[in-house]
């Protein structure tokens, strides 16, 4: 019953220094001078990115076996599975709560503004857009799309070297690092490019110095690491408790480290999504997760290639396709504009056929 219990308190304790997390990380953003979207894609990321990147790093440098290794280059398939399909199922499906909850809670639409929206179908993005009204203009869609336009080809090199050998492979780790730092240099351009188009945004008080209309420097680092430091922590011992209490249920240690620790250690990016879309902010939701993905197929790879054989079982290799059909299927969706928050949310299926198709595979 402990287990049960340190589980749910390892959830709160993520979902409120997430909270703490990303009001810094805005300030922060503010501070660096970087546009909106690189907040969500470089520099959110990075702080939600960095445990199951320590992990890995752990796993295949300190392991005492290959097998050991083996749980680094697994959670280096399992962080992209997660958030290609589970973090993007649970954006939709908060998007589709929250519109149904403003539509509760506002009057009735007047005819002119309900006219104006007609003759603009994509002036919204986020919540205060219809259920069947794509997330944003064409402008935003390819926004969207960038990310798992780069995404995509990166990730199927990484799975294709997990079903070869040959003697420089591991050399080839080193080509991820490069792939990240040229999406980092270029995402920072595009955002600053970018930032005189977006909307301004006033700022919530950073929770440090609430009383502040524009806080100190060492104000808005210390409460990004003070939070970075708890998630990191509450994100460890949330994995622990769930090794313990899947044999509990009678599952093995293979499914609980396929399904349920890749959605444990990408807890913190679902919960900033959850905490960007109540806010109305679903363009920073959406950049948390894409962005870190592009670390999920590049830091961790680099590592694994580097210090494990990165060689891919059954497992594996039916997590990458998943991946991959995932990502295949938002690309499309965001290519016609016609990413909703309903077809956001199917992404979550795709976590389910995972599931099932392991089942064969595990037996």
């Amino acid at each position: 019953m402990i287990h049960f219990v340190l589980l749910i308190v390892c959830a709160v304790a993520i979902y409120l220094s997430c909270e703490w997390f990303v009001n810094a990380v805005e300030w922060l953003g503010e501070r660096l001078n970087v546009g909106k979207m690189a907040v969500g894609t470089i520099l959110a990321a990075f702080g939600t990115a960095l445990p199951e990147s320590v992990v890995t790093l752990v796993a295949v440098t300190s392991g005492a076996s290959e097998e050991a290794k083996n749980i680094g280059v697994g959670a280096a398939m399992g962080g992209p599975l997660a958030l290609a399909t589970v973090a993007y199922g649970v954006t939709g499906a908060m998007l589709l709560l929250k519109l149904r909850k403003d539509r509760a809670a506002a009057p009735a639409v007047p005819v002119a503004a309900a006219a104006v929206a007609d003759l603009n179908p994509g002036c919204a993005f986020g919540p205060s857009a219809p259920q069947g009204e794509a997330l944003g203009d064409e402008r935003d869609m390819k926004r969207l799309a960038k990310d798992q336009k780069w995404f995509l080809p990166i990730f199927i090199v990484k799975v294709s070297l997990g079903l070869v050998a040959f003697a420089f492979k591991p050399a080839l780790g080193l080509l991820f690092f490069a792939a990240y730092a040229v999406y980092f240099w270029r995402e920072i351009r595009s955002s600053r490019a970018d930032e005189d188009n977006d909307e301004e945004e006033e700022l919530e008080p950073l929770k440090f110095q609430p009383k502040k209309s524009a806080p100190d420097t060492w104000a808005v680092v210390a409460q990004t690491l003070a939070t970075l430091t708890v998630i990191f922590f509450a994100a460890h011992y949330f994995v622990a408790q769930l090794d313990v209490i899947g044999p509990m249920l009678g599952l093995s240690a293979a499914v609980t480290a396929l399904l349920l620790s890749p959605i444990a250690t990408e807890l913190p990016e679902i919960m900033n999504a959850v905490i960007w879309v109540r806010q109305g902010k679903t363009k920073l939701a959406l950049a948390n997760i894409s962005g870190s993905m592009m670390i999920q197929a590049t830091v961790p790879s680099g590592l694994g290639l580097l210090f494990s054989r990165w060689h891919f079982d059954s497992a594996l290799l039916w997590s990458g396709l998943i991946t991959m059909a995932a990502i295949v299927y938002l690309l499309l969706t965001m290519r016609a504009h016609k990413l909703t928050p309903a077809r956001l949310a199917i992404a979550a299926g795709f976590y389910l056929v995972f599931a099932i198709g392991l089942v064969p595979i595990l037996a």
